[in-house]
């Protein structure tokens, strides 16, 4: 399949820090009146913050190119947690400014924050600011929120443009260093680029699910509450190109809108034509998904993902499901099978009843054909299961990968958050590589951080420090 060029996590972090830092460069430019140097640290996290709005456009898990090699769970972690420091800097934005007059006289400092905050002149930049503050707090509360999934994407997109649109016109009409110099051709680049993303994302996109139709083709039940969808392009449609373990979005329908589409993993080889989705019902569009007639038309966007063997090399592997993440590992087996793995591959399943298991005797079948040793753990004991009980420990663990050289293992693991973070911890107390611990969570429920979220935090912290390093520099020059 083609590649789609894709750039390191340090390369992206670079890029990142450099895009944000280049209105404050540009800005040195022309002559504007002196600042104190709070005030130009406001000016600074301005700047800054409105760049860093503009790149959450292509921080969502939509663009291969801008996710790099980092994987929808980093990208995604990535894209909440630079949402927090934007907002952050935004909302010191004009508090940084009145500080001076505060420190002097705070009751000319309060009058002039409020002439900030209710003078027409600054309304723009006000309403980018509500606008941010509505988008990072509903998406923080989204799952206590009383609303569809759908209504949620639809108010996302809609302070998110706010949010960018209002920034911008702020800055172009009160700013004192977007007034001059090259800064406003930035702007007005910046926001040609959001209407060409937002184009993409909601018309091009839009036209592809219906220029390159799919049709459901079967819909059979593999487990409690759990449906394999087969599903067929159309005769004008080509073959999507994918790795096996990575995800598509799906519409059905009349909805066959970029707003209405869900991410599942492709639980299929490319080797078969078509693609097989596994879905759970667990709300909303997923609780009607077993009743969809066959015939039904399909809206597919992708390949997402890093969860692939091909961007991983290694001598041996191990699978890890947990509930419904089967999904992408069965669609590794069923790859490794039609190509005749020879590595050693070692799978554990767990769920939490016996009937919640599914693709048994397909893994039954996989292990006459491959070098394959597979344990099922069931959290809960049933009258005729013969597997194991419990959860998977180091113990297990070890068990599995006897044999085995940690260093030269790729752990491909997909479940819930808990489940996740504590096996991905395990993992790393049995000798595998962190590098060599891939995970994706179909949830994020439950479990602490894990080690490698942690430095991967760590990292991110670090980008934000250099925002702040760069807004510092900026205030004392």
């Amino acid at each position: 399949m083609p590649a789609t060029p894709r750039l390191p996590g340090p390369a992206l972090a670079v890029i990142y820090v450099a895009f944000c830092a280049l209105p404050l460069v540009l800005a040195l430019m022309p002559r504007v009146a002196p600042l104190a140097g709070w005030e130009r640290a406001g000016a600074a996290l301005g700047l800054l913050g409105l760049a860093a709005i503009a790149v959450q456009f292509v921080t969502s898990g939509r663009f291969e190119a801008a996710s790099g090699r980092l994987g929808i769970d980093k990208i995604m972690a990535f894209h909440k947690i630079a949402a927090w420091w934007v907002l952050l800097a935004l909302i010191l934005h004009p508090l940084l400014y009145v500080l001076p007059t505060w420190l002097d006289d705070p009751a000319r400092g309060q009058a002039r924050l409020t002439a900030y905050l209710t003078l027409p002149h600054y309304r723009s930049g006000v309403v980018a600011l509500a606008a941010l503050a509505l988008l990072v707090l509903t998406s923080a509360l989204r799952e206590r929120l009383p609303v569809r999934y759908e209504v949620w994407r639809a108010s996302h997109i809609v302070f998110g443009v706010t949010a960018a649109a209002a920034g911008l016109h702020h800055a172009l009409t009160t700013g004192r260093f977007s007034a001059l110099g090259p800064v406003p051709a930035l702007w007005w680049a910046v926001g040609a680029a959001l209407l060409a993303v937002v184009g993409t994302l909601y018309g091009w996109r839009w036209w592809r699910l219906h220029a390159r139709p799919w049709r459901l083709k079967s819909v059979e039940k593999l487990a409690d509450r759990m449906w394999e969808l087969d599903i067929q392009p159309q005769a004008k449609t080509p073959q999507l190109p994918y790795h096996a373990g990575q995800f598509v979005w799906m519409t059905e329908g009349e909805r066959r809108f970029p707003l209405f589409d869900h991410p599942f993993s492709i639980a299929d080889s490319p080797r078969r034509p078509g693609l097989s989705l596994i879905i759970k019902e667990a709300g909303d569009f997923t609780d009607r998904i077993g009743a969809l007639p066959p015939g039904t038309p399909i809206g597919i966007d992708g390949p997402y993902g890093e969860f692939a063997l091909e961007d991983h090399p290694c001598d041996a592997v191990l699978l890890i499901a947990g509930g419904v993440g089967i999904a992408p590992i069965i669609g590794l087996v069923r790859d490794m099978v039609a190509r005749g793995e020879r590595r050693p591959v070692r799978l554990a399943y767990a769920a939490g009843q016996p009937e919640n298991f599914a693709c048994l005797p397909e893994i039954a079948a996989a292990e006459a054909q491959l070098d394959l040793k597979v344990m099922l753990l069931s959290e809960e004991d049933g009258a005729d299961w013969t597997g194991e009980v419990g959860r998977l420990d180091h113990d297990r663990l070890r068990r599995l990968l006897e044999g085995l050289d940690p260093a030269r293992t790729v752990a491909l693991m997909c479940g819930p958050g808990g489940m996740v973070t504590a096996v991905s911890d395990a993992l790393l107390d049995v000798g595998l590589p962190m590098s060599n611990v891939i995970y994706e969570r179909f949830d994020y429920a439950g479990g602490a951080a894990s080690r490698q979220d942690r430095r991967r935090s760590l990292a991110f912290a670090g980008i934000g420090a250099g925002l702040a390093l760069v807004a510092g520099l900026f205030a004392l020059t």
